[in-house]
């Protein structure tokens, strides 16, 4: 690692931890050349991960829009921007264990669905009726009927 003072090109670590996201190592480090420490983060390198659009378009993935979707869906609902955090977490986090370097659109929704579903049942039917496009009452009627007969199951 180079020395941001004087260039040097050997350093010693003199201490390691992980950030508070536990995404990073944070490294403290020493020059060898000057003795003027230093602070250095190691992440790890993710493979892009390729989102394919309805109209066969591709795009990067990007938490920010399921973010901003999920933050509509759950207008005026009581859920709180750490549960946003950890559904935008945990849906990024499935996309990349996919193994894929390619996903659609629909497969990251039913992710997002699937916590959502879990979280608050407006929130996930406000948010169905967009990414699903519901025309008309009876298809959203049909996700209803289909929710309930869900939630039953669940409670025998």
């Amino acid at each position: 690692m180079k020395c941001p003072y004087c260039a040097g090109e050997d350093s010693r670590v003199v201490d390691s931890r992980p950030t508070e996201d536990r995404t990073s190592i944070r490294r403290r480090r020493e020059c060898t050349s000057c003795s003027r420490r230093f602070t250095t983060y190691e992440k790890l390198e993710n493979v892009p991960l390729l989102v394919i659009k309805k109209d066969q378009t591709r795009e990067l993935f990007s938490p920010e829009k399921i973010r901003n979707g999920i933050i509509q869906a759950c207008h005026k609902r009581p859920v709180t921007a750490q549960q946003i955090d950890n559904i935008v977490s945990g849906v990024e986090q499935m996309a990349y264990n996919s193994m894929k370097q390619e996903l659609t659109t629909r497969q990251i929704g039913e992710m997002v669905m699937e916590e959502l579903r879990k979280l608050d049942e407006v929130a996930y039917v406000r948010f169905a009726s967009v990414y699903r496009q519901f025309t008309d009452i009876p298809s959203f009627m049909h996700e209803l009927r289909q929710m309930m007969i869900d939630k039953k199951n669940e409670s025998l």
